[in-house]
């Protein structure tokens, strides 16, 4: 099938990946409409009709216009929020719900579109608690874990599986004196943990005993997997402390990544796996919409232009 209609590029305005895969794209001729919801309804606007042949009419940018009844893919990144802050609490607060349900609502229907990934497939996948389930269920090794605001049951897990981890189940910014930060994953001990663990909910797996980390991420039908030696923890705490090398997943491994995949209906997804002396890969997480394209300069894999194919919807 040839496709003509646009790729929808969702996300905030400083993205250094998109502006990587748009301009890809552009030097192939495949028209791009880039937006960010949160420009809704300042400088983008929509007029969309329910037909017969689904969503149809127009989305409309400060320079472009597109067909939402052409669009041939949308890749939904890391738009910023909603935000009315001309209006009071209440009447802001129903006009963000508003702008969620309908302008959200028509990018998610649109016909014949491939998402990478769909809003409502990533919204599925970044619980934590399910991602994990799902990874023993596509046959991944998972550490053990516990999710809890028990405070005795979170003292006895770490007891009976130290050394162990806390992890944030989301990770949401802190200003501090002005510079945002996220909360670390860090070793915890039994001695460490009081009445507070009752106060929310927490995540505690058993410390995988790692020599180095991998990142796989499956763009379509493309896997590339980058070994990450660091020496640290949490390897995202220090990119300058990082070395990279390209290595190939187990068969298990990839078999389990389709799996997984499959299970939240993604066509993307950035995997991180501990690897143990014994070559034993853990699943720790996947992140739908997370970042990849750094990792291209450093090891010389064509990432851009795979992502660009999957947009393009480029059969070969």
């Amino acid at each position: 099938m040839s496709y003509t209609g646009p790729v929808l590029v969702v996300t905030m305005v400083d993205d250094p990946t998109a502006d990587l895969v748009i301009s890809e794209l552009r030097g192939r001729g495949v028209p791009v409409v880039r937006l960010d919801s949160g420009d809704f309804p300042a400088t983008l606007s929509v007029a969309a009709k329910i037909t017969e042949e689904g969503v149809g009419g127009t989305l409309v940018t400060p320079t472009r216009t597109a067909d939402l009844s052409h669009v041939r893919s949308l890749y939904y990144r890391r738009p910023s929020g909603f935000a009315f802050p001309h209006l009071d609490e209440q009447d802001a607060r129903f006009a963000v719900t508003q702008a969620r349900y309908g302008l959200g609502g028509v990018l998610a229907a649109l016909p014949g579109c491939l998402y990478v990934n769909h809003p409502h497939r990533i919204g599925d996948a970044e619980f934590k608690p399910s991602g994990l389930a799902a990874a023993v269920a596509s046959g991944f090794r998972v550490p053990p874990t516990l999710i809890t605001s028990d405070p005795v049951a979170a003292k006895s897990f770490v007891e009976e599986h130290g050394p162990a981890i806390y992890k944030p189940l989301s990770t949401p910014l802190y200003r501090v004196d002005g510079v945002s930060c996220t909360v670390k994953v860090e070793e915890v001990t039994a001695d460490q943990l009081d009445e507070r663990v009752a106060g929310t909910a927490h995540l505690f797996q058993q410390k995988v005993g790692k020599v180095a980390d991998v990142r796989v991420t499956v763009i379509g039908d493309k896997v590339f997997s980058v070994r990450i030696d660091s020496g640290l923890l949490d390897w995202r705490t220090d990119y300058e402390r990082l070395s990279y090398s390209v290595v190939e997943p187990p068969d298990e491994v990839r078999t389990a990544l389709r799996r997984y995949l499959a299970y939240f209906g993604l066509v993307f997804g950035a995997f991180d796996f501990a690897l143990d002396r014994h070559g034993v890969w853990w699943f720790l997480e996947c992140n739908p919409s997370g970042q990849w394209a750094w990792l291209e300069p450093a090891t010389g894999l064509p990432m851009v232009a795979a992502m660009a194919d999957l947009l393009e919807r480029y059969p070969g």
